[in-house]
C-alpha cells in the first residue's frame, strides 16, 4: 500500500537543544523515501522511527551549513554497512561539491553502496521520479541554497454513471483513457465528458532563506509545506540580516500560496516555548498548522477534490 507522510527527525536550527535534535526530515512518497537535510544525530534519530537506512532511495541537501549536512557522513557510511541493495541518488547545490566530497569521505570505511551524485546546477532544475518530478529552486541565503518540491502529475477520475449513460464498459474504458475519445453509436465521446480532473499532490521543502521568488514558487498549491521559521516577528530585522524567515512570514507565504498543511520547523534555540510560533502563524494562516516536534509523523493530506467534467 502506498504511503505519503513526513517523518520529522529533528527541528532545531544552528544548535540542538535538550528537546530538539539538529534538522532531519524523511518523506515517504510511494516507492520513494527521501531524506532531507540530515543534521548531526540524524542516524540515531532514525532508530526511533520506522525508517531505516535501507529504506532510503534519495538524499536532498539544501545547503552546506552544518545543521543541514553534518549527518551525511554517518548516513552514507550506514548505507554501505547495511549494503543497501539499490542506488541512492544525492542532490545538493553544485557549488558545494567540495563540501559533499569531504563529508562523504570524512573517515575511513568500506564503501559498497552506490551513490548516484546529481548536483543541482541551475534554478528550476528537475529530476524525474516514478511518482512525479522533483524540482529545485534557488533560495536567498548567505551561501548557495536550494529548496525542493515534489509534484505529482495530474490525472483524471472516470465517472461510472456517465460511462454507463454512453454504454461504455470493459476494455473500451481503457481505450478511452489512452486515446482521449471513443466513437460510440455514431457519436464521438471525449474523455473530458465522462471524467473529472484529479490534481496531483505537491510537497514542498523550504529551508534557510529570506523571502524571495523561490519561496513562493516552491510553496504554490502545496498540499504539505515544510518551511523554516527560525525567528519570531520580534527578531524580523535579524532574520532579514542572516537570511531566515519568521513564523509570521512563513505563514503569510502559506496563505498566499494556497497551502493546505503548513509545518513550521528549524527553531532558534533562543525560544523555549514553541507555542509562540503557533500563535504568530495563526494570525495569518487558517489552514492545518503543525509546529514540528522531533520524531512526529505528519501525513500528506488526502487528494484535493476532483473538479470539472
Amino acid at each position: 500500500m502506498s504511503m505519503r507522510e513526513l517523518v520529522v527527525l529533528g527541528t532545531a536550527s544552528q544548535a540542538p537543544t535538550r528537546q530538539r535534535n539538529h534538522n532531519g526530515y524523511v518523506l515517504r512518497w510511494d516507492d520513494e523515501v527521501i531524506l532531507f537535510d540530515p543534521g548531526e544525530g540524524s542516524q540515531r534519530q532514525l532508530l526511533h522511527t520506522g525508517v531505516t537506512a535501507t529504506d532510503l532511495t534519495r538524499i536532498c541537501v539544501t545547503h552546506f551549513h552544518g545543521d543541514h549536512c553534518l549527518g551525511l557522513p554517518g548516513t552514507i557510511q550506514r548505507l554501505s554497512l547495511d549494503r543497501v541493495p539499490r542506488p541512492v541518488a544525492v542532490h545538493f547545490p553544485a557549488g558545494g561539491a567540495e563540501y559533499f566530497a569531504r563529508l562523504r569521505h570524512a573517515s575511513s570505511f568500506h564503501e559498497t553502496a552506490e551513490l548516484v551524485v546529481e548536483p543541482v546546477t541551475a534554478d528550476g532544475q528537475r529530476f524525474a521520479l516514478r511518482s512525479g518530478t522533483l524540482e529545485a529552486r534557488r533560495l536567498r541565503h548567505p551561501i548557495e541554497t536550494y529548496g525542493y518540491r515534489l509534484v505529482e502529475p495530474g490525472g483524471c477520475r472516470m465517472l461510472p454513471e456517465k460511462l454507463a449513460a454512453y454504454g461504455i464498459a470493459g476494455p473500451a474504458v481503457g481505450e478511452l483513457l489512452r486515446v482521449g475519445h471513443l466513437d460510440v453509436g455514431g457519436r464521438r465521446v471525449t474523455r473530458d465528458e465522462v471524467s473529472v480532473t484529479r490534481p496531483g499532490q505537491r510537497f514542498a521543502f523550504v529551508m534557510d532563506t529570506g523571502l524571495c521568488d523561490g519561496v513562493y514558487a516552491l510553496a504554490e498549491h502545496a498540499d504539505l509545506l515544510v518551511i523554516e521559521s527560525t525567528f519570531l516577528e520580534s527578531e524580523a530585522a535579524l532574520a532579514a540580516e542572516v537570511g531566515h524567515l519568521t513564523a509570521g512570514q512563513a505563514a503569510r507565504v502559506a496563505a498566499e500560496s494556497g497551502v493546505r498543511t503548513l509545518v513550521l520547523t528549524h527553531f532558534s534555540q533562543r525560544y523555549a516555548d514553541a507555542r509562540r510560533f503557533a500563535d504568530e502563524a495563526r494570525e495569518h494562516f487558517a489552514g492545518e498548522l503543525v509546529i514540528a516536534e522531533d520524531l512526529m509523523t505528519v501525513p500528506v493530506p488526502p487528494r484535493r477534490v476532483a473538479s470539472g467534467g
